[in-house]
């Protein structure tokens, strides 16, 4: 990783083996420090690191709370089938979330974060080669950028003002008209009126990645615990003396929340704030498509991703905000399906017929990521609520909380990431 080892004996324990607790296990080991993941899940493979659209985007330096979303949201929750909606609407915790949203989505919040994500996204696309060298099996990673494709001239003109925005951040973006797009994608049929093409953007098949990310933390001295839940963390004075499991208690010098969707649970039991509700999204992977993509793309009217991977195109969308819960609504995955032969007209609806995938993106309020250690405790780090990006930003978030456990300086505003902003 470029960063000179130290000799410890400190022993980090990590709760959560998902891509961002296995990046956080990789860093620390490189620097020397002794490491014990504990995963709640028997077979972690269900979960969003695994079934995401494997996309490591730049192209994202727009936080989720952002000027007219509100009102998007508003329209969009009308239709059960479209890809937005908010479970228990009513709900106290819900209600504040969308509050503290609503007050987050302005201009000046944008301008304050864009320049962060752009940053911890290009960063984490650099490490994601790295990581993918020292791997040494298929993961499918590939720098073939990111297009979004616009049904109508409303979406295209809004995405085209979206890249000029990326181009003033200094990153690649092309406005591409129905030709240009046909020399691009030269053997996909597409029913849209053009597209932006975000240079900058890679992407990966997520399964493949995180065995082998697994794999190299275990080779590396790692201890992995699957199948072991940690049911709240125990304080003595101002520090976190050990994890609760059921019938154990897990003790460490060190320890790092990123158990994404179910963060802010457990950091409750230490008396931090950490407002969060889960996303939840769909998504299905087309084994034999009738004509294979080779650059990733969103639809972005529908708010669907689509990659290319190992094993065939993957589509993910919908967010529905709701308690961490993986009861699905049949209606969104039906709006889904619904709308990719709109855009890819060979895609009949056989093609999509099988099964489903759900997850839970854990989203903050204000579409920033918690990174951070807090006030709640002394040895605690928080490594969560990274929505859509989780993949994407993994391997920074990573190299970030290694630096935050050895005291050393980042070059990120960590007070935008701050766990403390809600407390």
């Amino acid at each position: 990783m470029g960063v000179p080892a130290v000799s410890s004996d400190r022993h980090v324990a990590i709760v959560g083996a998902g891509i961002v607790g296995l990046c956080v296990a990789d860093a620390l080991l490189a620097r020397g420090m002794r490491v014990t993941v504990v995963e709640r899940e028997e077979d972690p493979t269900g979960g969003c690191s695994y079934g995401n659209g494997g996309m490591i985007v730049p192209s994202h330096f727009v936080p989720l709370a952002a000027p007219g979303m509100i009102s998007m949201g508003l329209r969009m929750m009308l239709d059960r089938q479209s890809p937005f909606g908010v479970e228990r609407l009513y709900d106290f915790q819900t209600l504040a979330w969308l509050a503290r949203f609503s007050r987050a989505a302005c201009r000046r919040h944008v301008e304050t974060c864009s320049p962060l994500l752009r940053d911890l996204n290009v960063e984490s696309r650099d490490l994601y080669e790295s990581l993918v060298a020292r791997l040494g099996v298929p993961t499918g990673f590939e720098k073939r950028g990111l297009l979004m494709l616009s049904r109508t001239a409303k979406a295209h003109h809004a995405e085209a003002v979206l890249a000029a925005q990326a181009c003033r951040l200094g990153l690649n973006a092309v406005v591409l008209d129905r030709d240009d797009l046909a020399r691009k994608e030269p053997g996909l049929e597409m029913d849209v009126v053009g597209a932006v093409c975000f240079e900058e953007d890679a992407h990966l098949t997520p399964s493949a990645f995180m065995e082998g990310l697994r794999r190299l933390v275990v080779e590396q001295g790692g201890t992995i615990l699957d199948g072991a839940e940690v049911c709240g963390l125990r304080k003595r004075g101002a520090r976190v003396e050990s994890l609760e499991l059921e019938h154990e208690s897990i003790g460490a010098d060190e320890f790092v929340l990123a158990a994404g969707a179910w963060t802010g649970r457990l950091a409750a039991s230490v008396g931090l704030r950490l407002p969060m509700l889960a996303g939840r999204g769909y998504g299905l992977t087309v084994s034999e498509p009738p004509q294979r993509p080779t650059i990733p793309a969103i639809l972005t009217e529908a708010r669907v991703a689509v990659t290319p991977m190992l094993d065939g195109v993957r589509f993910v969308g919908t967010l529905e905000l709701a308690e961490p819960n993986l009861i699905p609504s049949p209606s969104r995955v039906q709006g889904m399906k619904r709308s990719i032969p709109l855009y890819y007209p060979a895609f009949e609806p056989s093609h999509l017929a099988g099964p489903v995938w759900c997850g839970l993106r854990p989203c903050s309020p204000d579409g920033m990521p918690y990174i951070g250690r807090t006030r709640a405790a002394s040895n605690l780090v928080v490594a969560a609520g990274h929505a859509m990006m989780g993949m994407s930003l993994g391997p920074a978030t990573g190299k970030t909380v290694s630096q935050i456990v050895l005291g050393e300086t980042s070059r990120h505003r960590l007070d935008l990431l701050s766990p403390d902003r809600y407390a």
